[in-house]
This record gives C-alpha cells, sequence and structure tokens, in this order.
C-alpha cells in the first residue's frame, strides 16, 4: 500500500529545507508523488470541469504555454498536499517573519485558519494550478501574489521526468540583490519530488542586520516534449 501524503510529507528533513531555504531559497524535497498519482492529474488537465480558470500565457505575454487553477474542492492529493507541507512552511515563515523585525501578523499553523484569514481579505479562490508546455514554451520570470495576504513560500511538483518526458524547461530562480548583480539558480528534479522556493523575498543577514532580498521564479525554454508541473500556492485569490 502506498503512504500517504501526510506521511510523505511527514519524512521531508525539515530543519535541512530550512537551511537550504535560508541558503539559497529553495528546497529539494525528496518524494512527495507517486509516479501514478503524477499520471492522475496530467490526465486531469483535460478535464475543464476540475478548473475555474485557464491561462493561456502568450495572450498576456507571461511566456509560451497554458495553466489551469482548481476549483474548490481540490483534488484530494492536491488538498492533502497543501495541508500537509503548510505547517511545516509556517514556522520558516515566521522565523522569517521575526529575523526581518517585521511588524506582520504570524501565520497561523493550520492552513484552514490561513485560508479563513485569505477569505476575510476577499481572497476566496483557490490557487493551485496545474502548468503544461510543450516543446518551445518557457515561462516569463514572475511573483505569485494575488492579492494582500500572501505566504512566502510555495512548492512545484514535477509531473512527469526531465529527459524522458521533455528536455530542457528548467526551474529558474532569479535572486535581485540590492546594489548587486542578480543571481540565478537553475534547479532541476525527478518525477514527483517537489521544489520549495521563496514567493516574494527571503532574508539574508548583513553587516548591519538581516535585509530582504526580492526573488522570482520561471521555466527555461522546452526543447522537446511536453512538460506538466503541479504548482501548490498556500494563499488564495481574489
Amino acid at each position: 500500500m502506498n503512504e500517504t501524503v501526510q506521511n510523505r510529507a511527514a519524512k521531508i528533513g525539515w530543519d535541512n529545507v530550512a537551511s537550504q531555504l535560508s541558503g539559497a531559497g529553495y528546497a529539494l524535497t525528496g518524494p512527495l508523488l507517486t509516479p501514478s498519482e503524477c499520471a492522475a492529474l496530467t490526465k486531469l488537465f483535460s478535464v475543464e470541469d476540475s478548473f475555474r480558470s485557464h491561462v493561456v500565457m502568450e495572450r498576456y505575454r507571461f511566456g509560451k504555454g497554458d495553466y489551469k487553477y482548481f476549483s474548490y474542492p481540490l483534488p484530494e492529493v492536491v488538498g492533502e498536499l497543501r495541508t500537509a507541507t503548510y505547517p511545516h512552511l509556517a514556522k520558516i515563515a515566521n522565523r522569517w517573519l521575526s529575523e526581518l523585525g517585521s511588524t506582520e501578523e504570524p501565520f497561523p499553523l493550520d492552513h484552514r485558519e490561513f485560508l479563513d484569514r485569505c477569505h476575510r481579505s476577499g481572497q476566496k479562490q483557490p490557487t493551485p494550478l496545474v502548468l503544461h508546455y510543450e516543446a518551445g514554451g518557457y515561462n516569463c520570470l514572475h511573483q505569485d501574489l494575488y492579492g494582500e495576504v500572501a505566504f512566502p513560500l510555495q512548492l512545484v511538483v514535477m509531473l512527469g521526468q526531465q529527459g524522458r518526458d521533455w528536455e530542457g524547461g528548467e526551474f529558474v530562480l532569479v535572486e535581485n540583490v540590492p546594489r548587486a548583480q542578480s543571481r540565478a539558480e537553475v534547479i532541476t528534479t525527478d518525477q514527483g519530488h517537489g521544489i520549495i522556493f521563496t514567493t516574494r523575498y527571503r532574508p539574508v543577514r548583513g553587516t548591519k542586520g538581516n535585509y530582504r532580498v526580492s526573488l522570482r521564479h520561471g521555466v527555461s525554454r522546452v526543447r522537446r516534449g511536453t512538460r506538466y508541473t503541479l504548482g501548490v500556492i498556500y494563499h488564495d485569490a481574489k
């Protein structure tokens, strides 16, 4: 019998994740979804009733490809993944608030409570999504912000295998350091594995204390094949 998503999430080395996020703005999770779960989510992309919105990137100059936001209720495996990983990330997010001396309200450790905060701000639309690229597709650098309430970390899970299902299409993270040139990371991982990364900014220690470093993410050009990924964003949208 397959492990539950909750058990897989519990096995992640969260202290190591926290260290990687603080040092580089991203961390690799190891396996989160099984091949059959990945295949089921990929197949679901063609079922329009599962989604609230379909965005064709070329129309908005976001890139080349398309993505679809799920409707509530989310597919079970997506909801479980969002709920199971959130408390661990909320602890990291609260540590970052403290390091930056922020006066923002701490993030609750229960995801339902955090969604209630989103909903009180008028952000009631679900944000988990499936992204799809064919050969030549790419995603321009951006940040996923959908309202005043924003969680500082998010997750992407590979639904296929790079090198088998597609070539190219690497995950790209660019860090904009104040008064310095930008730094890029090009990241790959296996099918069913996740990349946790910074939504907006992370704290970096300087000579005069901690300061904010802004990050944006995107996808390099797919050279061959078809690339599907699951995006898990923890705040809801207006």
